[in-house]
């Protein structure tokens, strides 16, 4: 059998919960998926999963200024007006697929 080493790490506890359950649903001990997780990274040489920014940054509607909210309704009007419109179900998977949710 191959040496082992521990690794220690602070984790949200919800987190960690909801990762057992998943890996307990797999059949996959977390020690083994944090052990592929490492193996992986020596493989690529890097984190196994992009990193990265959102490209577009979220926008708290209390940030905008009145002007601003006014501006971008009139811009979603004039979208729907123009039949620039796309099922929700098409728009909700287009966001999962770019942001990894």
């Amino acid at each position: 059998m191959a040496k082992t080493a521990n690794v220690f790490a602070r984790v949200e506890p919800e987190v960690k919960m909801q990762a057992e359950n998943v890996l307990a649903e797999l059949g996959i001990p977390m020690s083994n998926a944090i052990n592929l997780y490492l193996r992986q990274i020596v493989l690529r040489r890097g984190i196994p999963f992009e990193t990265k920014l959102p490209a577009l940054k979220p926008v708290a509607l209390g940030a905008l200024s009145e002007e601003e909210v006014d501006a971008m309704l009139e811009e979603a009007v004039a979208q729907i007006k123009a039949g620039r419109v796309r099922p929700m179900e098409e728009v909700h998977a287009d966001f999962q697929r770019k942001y990894g949710i």
